[in-house]
This record gives structure tokens, C-alpha cells and sequence, in this order.
């Protein structure tokens, strides 16, 4: 991986060209959810394969407080605008002027601050693992998370969402201090007037058994240029690699272009 100074903040990312004679190479930014890593969210779900051999340059980073990026442990820091802010700062890295910018889950929320806030760097919005509420909720996940990171190892978790997260983030040899910190300040909402306004072609992609994203035609209702792809029979974790997924994703951006 390599690194760049964000701000003061040192974030770590990928930048994989595409694939020798698959097509134009546009970039796509890719934007990872909680306490994954881009190498959980997008290289081992194929993702990265996926685009590079359809033409894109793909370039993904690793949040703040995540994977190998620096952690930081003041909840202030992991605002979603801020935390857009280290993407739009990748972007000017990298003398990207406007990608393509797919996230999922939190980096969905990330994204689309990005494209309300930096229309003009966004081509297209691909948001992922979130749907209604962004606008309703704070994600559909229950209190307790940050909670469960912090305890001492074998305490009972006070619901199964905040022990499952600990798991992950245990799987992923996160450091909880810096998730927790993050969790308590990660889920900025938008408000429906806002999200009117964002105008950049927008693919809003849902589990239909997905209890923490919330309705994803729902949110897509909201916004003036987005269509719905409903994931049969995927939750908010199996929803992430699934084939149908990929495919209508590919299928968006050769729509957009």
C-alpha cells in the first residue's frame, strides 16, 4: 500500500490501474464500511478484480482509524465530513479531477456527503449496504457498539449487533479504541432537502433482508437522478460481494458513461 498526508492525518490506499486493453481506465474511488479494510471490503469480494478487467483504475483507501491508515482515538475526528475529506484529499493525491465513487455502509454515507459537498469530483454515486436511513436513522444499528468495542475481552455484549461488530472488528485485528471512537461520530445524517440536491447519477444498491441500511428504494426516492438494485435473499454482510451486485453495478456505469 501506499500513504499520503491528509490534512495531518496519514491514510493508506491502493491505486490498481486497469487491466491492459479492458478499456479507458477511468478511476473509481471505493470507500469501505466500518471496521472493514479496503482489503476486506473490495479486494477479497472481488470488486477490485471485477473493475479493473471491465477497464476502471481502481483506488481505494483505508479510512482513518481503519485497516492501515492512522488511527486516532477523539471521536470529533471521524465526522463524516471530515472523513470525506481524507477522499476528496486522495482524489487531489492522485490528480484525479472527477471519479466514479462507490461506498458501502459508513463509506455510502462518506460518498454521498462527498458528492453534495464536491458535486463536480463525482461522476457517478454508487451507495451501497444504505438506503432510508441515511436519512431516518443512524444506520439502523442500535446503541451499544461502541460500548461493546471498549470491554474487556469475554464481556457479554448488551445485543447481538454490538457483539457481531466486536467479532469483525476482532476478526480484522482492528484496533477497538480507535472504532469506537469512530462509531460515536461516523453517522452523519443528510436530511431530505439535502439529498434533493444531490443531482450526480446515483445507484443506491440494498439487501432486501438488510436490517441496518433501511429501505433502499426508499432513499432513492429522495434523490433526482437515482435508481434502486434490490439484492434478493442478501443481508447487510452478504450483500457486499454478491454477483447480481457487481453486475448492476458494471451495468450503471456503462449506463452513466
Amino acid at each position: 500500500m501506499q500513504t499520503f498526508d491528509s490534512d495531518g492525518v496519514t491514510i493508506a490506499y491502493i491505486d490498481v490501474p486497469a487491466k491492459a486493453g479492458a478499456g479507458a481506465g477511468d478511476p473509481i474511488l471505493l470507500v469501505h464500511g466500518f471496521a472493514s479494510t479496503h482489503a476486506v471490503n473490495w479486494v477479497n469480494t472481488l470488486w477490485v478484480r471485477t473493475l479493473t478487467e471491465a477497464g476502471y483504475r481502481v483506488v481505494a483507501l483505508d479510512n482513518r482509524g481503519h485497516g492501515e491508515s492512522q488511527k486516532l482515538y477523539d471521536p470529533e475526528a471521524y465526522r463524516t465530513d471530515v472523513m470525506a475529506g481524507d477522499s476528496l484529499r486522495l482524489l487531489d493525491h492522485l490528480g484525479i479531477e472527477h471519479a466514479d465513487v462507490m461506498g458501502y455502509s459508513m463509506g455510502a454515507r462518506i460518498s454521498a456527503i462527498l458528492a453534495l459537498d464536491h458535486p463536480e469530483r463525482v461522476r457517478s454515486l454508487l451507495m451501497g449496504g444504505l438506503g432510508l436511513y441515511m436519512v431516518d436513522g443512524k444506520g439502523g444499528l442500535p446503541d451499544g457498539i461502541a460500548e461493546a468495542l471498549e470491554a474487556p475481552p469475554g464481556t457479554p455484549a448488551p445485543n447481538p449487533t454490538a457483539a457481531a461488530f466486536r467479532a469483525f472488528a476482532e476478526q480484522t485485528k482492528s484496533d477497538l479504541r480507535a472504532l469506537a471512537a469512530c462509531i460515536r461520530c461516523s453517522r452523519q445524517r443528510l436530511s431530505r432537502a439535502e439529498l434533493a440536491l444531490i443531482e450526480t447519477p446515483t445507484l443506491v444498491s440494498v439487501g432486501t433482508l438488510d436490517t441496518i441500511a433501511g429501505s433502499g428504494p426508499g432513499l432513492a426516492a429522495l434523490m433526482p437522478n437515482a435508481t434502486s438494485l434490490e439484492l434478493p435473499n442478501r443481508d447487510h454482510s452478504s450483500a457486499v460481494g454478491d454477483r447480481l451486485h457487481r453486475q448492476g453495478v458494471l451495468d450503471f456505469l456503462k449506463q452513466r458513461a
